[in-house]
């Protein structure tokens, strides 16, 4: 059975170590571990910032999701940004991001603070954006644009 929680402190390496896979694996792109380390456990220290939740199998993360929050004026609530989201390649296609997405929607759903749920997804990751949609999600409303600094 897998069990999906929130993230402890300890697993910092395991999610650093994940987001360097899903950043190699999804864009392409080599982070920088160093950054990407003290950006991991800023979200830990600064709990304002995010949190993530884990995927626990037989005792082993398997995936991990960092969830962020934007205010919605128009909503008058807060929008759950999912983020970040990895699971290992032997465990794929057996409902373990849908899991995690369940929980949190759930989470959402109970909390009156919170109005939606929002996610990015590259655009050339087309099996993301199938499951994505299978769970009830659309890229219909926005497109997201974005300026970022070079590292």
């Amino acid at each position: 059975m897998t069990v999906i929680r929130k993230a402890n402190r300890a697993e910092a390496d395991t999610i650093v170590r994940f987001q360097v896979l899903m950043a190699r694996e999804t864009e392409s792109l080599s982070l920088d571990e160093g950054i990407l380390k003290h950006g991991v456990e800023a979200v830990f220290n600064h709990p304002e910032r995010g949190c993530y939740y884990v995927a626990e199998k037989d005792g082993r993360v398997i995936a991990s999701l960092m969830i962020t929050y934007e205010w919605s004026d128009w909503r008058n609530s807060t929008v759950y940004w999912i983020q970040s989201v990895y699971v290992e390649n032997a465990f794929r296609r057996q409902g373990v991001y849908a899991s995690m997405y369940q929980h949190i929607r759930q989470l959402a759903e109970n909390d009156p603070a919170v109005g939606g749920i929002r996610l990015y997804v590259d655009k050339s990751n087309l099996p993301a954006q199938h499951t994505y949609a299978s769970l009830g999600m659309n890229g219909e409303h926005y497109q997201v644009f974005e300026w970022m600094k070079t590292f």
